[in-house]
């Protein structure tokens, strides 16, 4: 199906403003239960602005908050740290390992995104922390609800799905085409049962084998 690069912009300033030229995806895990938390990237060749907008990612409570933030690649983050103790955030992930050493308040300086793909994140003090941060290339991005719902563009070809319990590597983003003529779809992602302690290490070695 041909999309012209008129109808695709319609489409995205339509979807902002009132949620009318949108198709319906339902994202379960392999036993037909909705998967929330599921994020959902659009593939399209339009050349939006960068996103300047410095995101967050807080500590809040020996946890960080959100666990999932969504940002766009060459954006940047800032973590405070808004407990009265203090943490060591840091990842290993390819697309951008760092390192914010044991520090109270908020760190002077953002850290800068510049690769899309998947970050994890712990705290070196505290090994039950565990944050996602997924860097996007497109700006269409969107997080699954409690119903495993998501409404996406009408221009929605090729996507691609991530999930955090997802048993593909971490880093990895299944890729998906729209059936033509379609208004709904529904799909499968095999997820892994969660661990009654679920810390950063051993997410990192369930998908990494370190």
């Amino acid at each position: 199906m041909f999309v012209t690069r008129s109808v695709i912009i319609l489409c995205l300033i339509s979807l902002k403003a009132a949620h009318v030229c949108a198709k319906t995806l339902q994202i379960t895990d392999q036993n037909g239960q909705p998967l929330p938390g599921a994020v959902v990237e659009v593939e399209h060749d339009i050349i939006m602005a960068a996103d300047t907008t410095i995101a967050v990612m807080d500590q809040v409570g020996k946890r960080f908050s959100p666990r999932l933030l969504t940002i766009n690649k060459g954006q940047a983050v800032r973590f405070p740290n808004s407990d009265d103790i203090r943490h060591h955030v840091y990842s290993f992930s390819k697309t951008k390992p760092f390192e914010l050493k044991l520090y109270a308040g908020t760190p002077k300086a953002p850290i800068n995104f510049e690769q899309s793909g998947i970050v994890v994140l712990g705290c070196n003090i505290h090994d039950s922390m565990v944050g996602y941060i997924y860097v996007a290339d497109s700006q269409s991005v969107y997080v699954s609800n409690a119903l495993g719902n998501i409404e996406l563009p009408d221009f929605t070809q090729r996507y691609t799905v991530w999930h955090e319990r997802q048993t593909r590597d971490i880093s990895e983003r299944i890729e998906f085409n729209w059936p033509i003529r379609q208004r709904h779809q529904k799909i499968i992602i095999t997820t892994s049962v969660p661990l009654p302690r679920n810390t950063f290490g051993e997410v990192f070695k369930e998908h990494h084998g370190h």
